[in-house]
This record gives structure tokens, sequence and C-alpha cells, in this order.
């Protein structure tokens, strides 16, 4: 059985240290993108099995890039899961609207 490929979008790189180091130790493959741009073209390109979404991105911000992925065909069906350290009251439900799945 092939590794889950997960694409983890975020720009803070002691963030994506830590979290690479924890999937990669779980068996996961894991590709990257620190911007939500290159993130919606990584996600179109290798169609990952999950997205981890950083909501505070340089450029598109998560949101907008989520609202990208799950415009297309193809990717509707991955699930997003977003993260951010700013989180304030009603921001999950603002994320889910956007296509985020948790």
């Amino acid at each position: 059985m092939s590794e889950k490929r997960i694409l983890y979008i975020e720009d803070n790189f002691q963030n994506k240290r830590l979290v690479r180091k924890i999937l990669k130790a779980k068996g996961f493959e894991v590709l990257e993108a620190e911007d939500g741009l290159t993130g919606v073209e990584i996600a179109s390109q290798e169609i990952p099995d999950l997205i981890l979404m950083d909501i505070s991105l340089p450029g598109i911000d998560g949101v907008e890039a989520t609202q990208r992925i799950k415009a297309q065909d193809a990717l509707v069906k991955i699930p997003i899961i977003a993260l951010t350290a700013n989180a304030m009251r009603g921001d999950r439900e603002r994320f889910i609207a956007a296509g985020c799945d948790d």
C-alpha cells in the first residue's frame, strides 16, 4: 500500500518543520507550499489525500485557497483541515462555509 500524501500549506518554517517531522514519523508523504497560490497549484498537480491549510498566508489567504481548490471537480472531495493560531469566535463556521472540512 502506498503512503498517504498530505499537502501542508504553511508559511511558518518552524510549524512546517514540526508538522513534517510528526507526519513523516507516522508514515505519511508530506508535500509543502509556502503560500496559497502555490498550494492551489500543488493540489491541482499532485491530488493529495488530505490538505492541512494555514489560514494566514501571504498572497491569497487560506480561505481563498480553499475556495479555489474546492471549485475544481478533481479536488472537491479532498478533505481540508483549517489551521490557525488566531482563531476568533465564528471562525470555524466561516472556514467550513469556505469549504474546509474541519
